[in-house]
């Protein structure tokens, strides 16, 4: 009989425990390592932008609504056709990196709420990409200044998104699809530039070659000069005087003929 006393407080306690269960979800919450959040207190501030929830176990009331925002970094890709500095079509692949300033999601929700990668990052990339490729002819954009035309479109699209929290890394050309005649006119024309270049490089190194000849054989014919100019009668008989006699201390038969040449010099007749 005593037990049936707590019947109610039972059933009451049951029933207390399935509510609670069914409305944990509501309060208790866990934020990933990736994730921050915000809360909207309907009744009371309202959204609260200044207060970031950070990664970890949380709990709210359950009528207060919670916005959960993946804030590391991610990339879209995007197909789109632009018109070149002369008014050429160019279709364009495209890769957009970004991700939402981690303390700033409250303001991106306020203004652009948790679509604000349609609503924002896409339009203003795209936008960026055909302004920046309407300065630039279709030769510059799919050769020689690529580069520089990635770095144009990163730096003001970065420039933009920042200024609503959100941050763009890297903005990326994929690819460049030109009208095939356009395409062949440009490389044909790449070629004959690379062609002239080796030319005129070989034209170079033959034009450095002689001037190495011209100089080698000017320090040649100085250095005959010097040799010519030191010579003289007295030292060409001395040499021969001197030649003559390492001669005659050989071993091999000969006949000496003193003063018999041209200039006075002995002659030497060998048997061998």
């Amino acid at each position: 009989m005593n037990n049936r006393r707590f019947l109610p407080y039972i059933i009451l306690g049951v029933i207390a425990l399935f509510v609670i269960m069914g409305i944990s979800s509501s309060i208790f919450y866990t934020i990933g390592p990736s994730e921050r959040a915000i809360i909207f207190y309907k009744f009371g501030m309202g959204l609260d932008k200044e207060n970031v929830i950070a990664q970890g176990f949380h709990m709210k009331a359950p009528w207060n609504e919670l916005y959960v925002y993946s804030v590391n970094e991610t990339s879209s890709d995007e197909n789109m056709d632009v018109l070149d500095k002369s008014g050429l079509s160019i279709h364009v692949d495209i890769t957009v990196r970004y991700h939402p300033m981690p303390d700033k999601i409250g303001f991106i929700h306020e203004k652009f709420t948790k679509s604000y990668v349609t609503v924002l990052v896409i339009p203003e990339v795209r936008s960026t990409v055909r302004q920046v490729m309407g300065r630039y002819t279709a030769e510059e954009i799919y050769s020689t200044k690529r580069a520089e035309v990635e770095t144009a479109i990163r730096t003001e699209t970065e420039t933009i998104l920042q200024k609503n929290f959100v941050n763009s890394p890297a903005v990326l050309i994929r690819s460049i699809l030109l009208p095939d005649q356009i395409k062949n006119a440009i490389e044909n024309k790449l070629q004959q530039e690379q062609e002239a270049l080796a030319y005129q490089f070989r034209l170079d190194k033959e034009k450095s070659e002689a001037e190495r000849k011209r100089i080698a054989a000017e320090g040649e014919a100085r250095a005959n000069n010097i040799v010519n100019s030191s010579l003289s009668d007295k030292l060409l008989k001395m040499r021969g005087i001197e030649a003559t006699l390492e001669l005659s201390k050989s071993p091999n038969s000969k006949v000496v003929i003193i003063g018999s040449g041209g200039d006075g010099m002995p002659l030497i007749l060998g048997n061998n």
